[in-house]
């Protein structure tokens, strides 16, 4: 039985980080997915096989149900002797704004992306996880999304929505050996935040930087493994100490 772990919004930044950290375990077959940049996922699927690991990309969007479903299923048709362990929902967007300005199609399509993206995806797979009586999900959420962040009111209802999903799905799996965690990440140097003010930014931030995206991926992959057993149902900050 080949053994999968599914990185949505896999091709760039934090997702990329996840995808390459897990190629290094080697214990996966990687399925590494995107929405629109093919260029970016097949170079992620390159620096995977570089390191030793095999992957594939799936391109859907997650907030897209009928499409998710239909390239799900159409791999697992293909694959019938594997299965999916890892699921790591990291696809996310931003569109940032003053809630009294934000219209609808910004509040909506960023909701989709992070918290139907979420339910697009793992539902697909959750009974299969309890019948195998081993799965890990790791949901990426954000520090907007646990003490909330002016001008991402949507971000924020996307993510901290995500941290009510965790703790509730935590406790329906567990018996089954499946755990469910999130991860918060506070700022972190990726494409995402390359026009933020890290000058100014740092100063708010005990640590006094940005963190890289490698250091998300190494706490995603001790989740996503058997070292993790006993961990279920947390939201585990990752922000530089920038709130606590």
């Amino acid at each position: 039985m080949k053994k999968c772990a599914l990185v949505t919004g896999g091709s760039r930044g934090i997702g990329r980080a996840i995808c390459l950290k897990l190629a290094e375990e080697k214990n996966y077959h990687l399925l590494i997915n995107y929405t629109s940049n093919q260029t970016a996922a097949e170079e992620t699927l390159k620096n995977v096989e570089e390191l030793g690991a095999t992957g594939e990309i799936l391109k859907f969007d997650v907030g897209n149900a009928e499409e998710a479903k239909t390239v799900l299923s159409s791999w697992e048709a293909n694959n019938e002797n594997a299965i999916v362990e890892v699921i790591v929902n990291n696809a996310g967007i931003t569109r940032d704004g003053l809630f009294m300005w934000m219209p609808s199609e910004d509040w909506n399509s960023v909701i989709n992306t992070s918290l139907n993206g979420f339910y697009n995806v793992t539902n697909f797979f959750i009974q299969k996880l309890l019948r195998n009586k081993y799965g890990r999900i790791i949901n990426m959420v954000s520090v907007s999304g646990v003490k909330g962040s002016a001008g991402q009111t949507n971000y924020s209802a996307a993510k901290g929505a995500l941290v009510g999903v965790t703790k509730a799905l935590a406790l329906e799996v567990a018996k089954r050996n499946v755990t469910v965690n999130a991860v918060a990440p506070g700022f972190i140097r990726t494409e995402m935040t390359k026009d933020f003010d890290e000058k100014e930014l740092k100063n708010m931030i005990p640590v006094n930087r940005f963190g890289e995206a490698e250091e998300v991926a190494d706490l995603v992959v001790f989740l996503a493994s058997k070292k993790s057993s006993y961990i279920t149902g947390e939201v585990i900050n990752i922000n530089g100490g920038i709130y606590s």
